[in-house]
């Protein structure tokens, strides 16, 4: 069947709902971290809106951007450090 051809998962490996979000998750630990934090400072600047006292509404939008991409660049980099701490000094050593 056509439809069997296109899929992406082997038929021996059954997938249930979550799991493969679950299993990146385990892979890359950082990422759902990541995104936790922006969601997390993007919802404080948009409640912290209304008392932004004489800040004008554009700076404090680039600040609450700036922020959040900082926390997931600061996420990414850890990421990646813990990525290369388990591929090259844990599996090095016998």
């Amino acid at each position: 069947s056509k439809a069997g051809a296109l899929s992406t998962v082997p038929p021996r490996c059954p997938l249930t709902l979550g799991s493969k979000p679950a299993q990146k998750a385990k892979e890359a630990p950082f990422v759902p971290i990541g995104m936790a934090g922006f969601a997390a400072i993007v919802a404080y600047g948009l409640y912290k809106l209304r008392s932004r006292g004489d800040t004008k509404m554009s700076v404090h939008l680039i600040h609450t951007s700036v922020g959040a991409q900082g926390f997931v660049v600061g996420a990414m980099t850890v990421g990646i450090l813990y990525s290369m701490y388990r591929e090259y000094w844990v599996k090095s050593k016998p």
